[in-house]
């Protein structure tokens, strides 16, 4: 069985004691439907622009949106198809909790997300299967060889002890942070496939955040940490090589982006919380919003007023007077003001 080698330092406890905080502000916080679709969609768009860009795919980040939407773009195919996969790999993972994908990472899971991420990119006989040949891992950058994988016979084994790793008692007391970076290299060290395992190894990492309950509410990307600097990832990686196989460098850097993306994320959440500026208003106290208040609330925030005509769109089985006590409500608590008294008044967030 494989068995890693690290120490925790100060420093990735520091890390480590950020994210938890972190974490804890973002699952909490009550955000509007409409805002956490936003957040999970610009995680998505800024995993798959950063995480294909930082092997070599041209697209910049306007033009991955674009192929995301659905539009039309000039550029190599293999750049956009590259995308298109990213994009259907993440949503594989983001479906783990579904109970008919299964709970158990294993071989078929890798391979399959190994053909998500190379569908129409690799031959069918390439696609989902190991090397069968001795390759080197190149900076995409720099184009100076990073490191030499084993050779292609070790690989089968080595997955399995990996995996068996995974399932183990050692691995139920690793901090689902550090197993997460724990598999991304000792994956990326392996390297099983002729191509396609950076992407793999990343979405791995993910999935196992996932699946120890670090999904976050899936607002965050590692992949954009990675590629803003893609020689510190490079030397992070090869310094486990350097240390004699001490993944203790590689941690540190890991965490630092984790703890990094959702502190940003945080700090995103906490400015537009339902929650966080309705205790601002009312001097700290907490308060209880009902389903249609947070609608109406949406609602203000997307079409900047509300008035009387557009109740029976917004609330098409609620009699007009019910909606008129929700409104009184939040006038009361100075979330909403009502400007003109005739039935053309409008109501805006005070």
């Amino acid at each position: 069985m494989y068995s890693p080698k690290f120490r925790i330092t100060n420093r990735i406890l520091r890390f480590i004691s950020n994210i938890e905080a972190s974490k804890e502000v973002i699952d909490h916080a009550p955000l509007l439907p409409y805002y956490e679709k936003q957040f999970q969609q610009d995680a998505i768009i800024r995993s798959v622009h950063y995480g294909t860009h930082l092997e070599g795919n041209e697209l910049n980040l306007s033009q991955a949106e674009k192929v995301l939407q659905g539009e039309d773009i000039v550029a190599r195919e293999r750049d956009i198809q590259e995308v298109i996969n990213y994009r259907k790999v993440i949503e594989y993972i983001s479906k783990w909790e579904n109970p008919e994908y299964g709970k158990e990472i294993t071989e078929s899971v890798i391979k399959y997300m190994h053909k998500i991420v190379v569908d129409r990119i690799l031959p069918d006989e390439k696609s989902g299967e190991y090397r069968k040949s001795q390759v080197v891992v190149k900076n995409s950058y720099s184009g100076h060889v990073s490191f030499r994988p084993p050779t292609s016979a070790v690989v089968p084994i080595q997955i399995k002890q990996l995996l068996e790793f995974l399932k183990s008692k050692d691995s139920e007391e690793i901090h689902p942070v550090l197993k997460s970076g724990i598999t991304h290299y000792e994956f990326v060290r392996i390297h099983p496939f002729v191509d396609g395992n950076g992407r793999v190894a990343r979405a791995l990492s993910t999935l196992i955040l996932f699946e120890e309950g670090y999904d976050i509410r899936r607002f965050f990307s590692l992949e954009e940490y990675y590629d803003k600097n893609a020689g510190k990832y490079y030397e992070a990686l090869q310094s486990v090589e350097k240390q004699d196989g001490d993944l203790t460098l590689w941690l540190d850097y890991f965490t630092e982006g984790l703890a990094i993306e959702l502190s940003r994320v945080k700090n995103k959440v906490e400015k537009i919380s339902v929650d966080g500026k309705l205790r601002q208003k009312l001097g700290g106290k907490p308060i209880m919003l009902t389903e249609r208040q947070l609608k109406i609330i949406e609602y203000l925030q997307e079409v900047g007023f509300l008035q009387n005509k557009a109740f029976d769109q917004l609330f098409p089985m609620v009699s007009e007077d019910t909606i008129l006590n929700d409104l009184k409500d939040l006038m009361k608590a100075g979330i909403v003001k009502k400007q003109g008294s005739t039935k053309g008044a409008k109501y805006i967030l005070h």
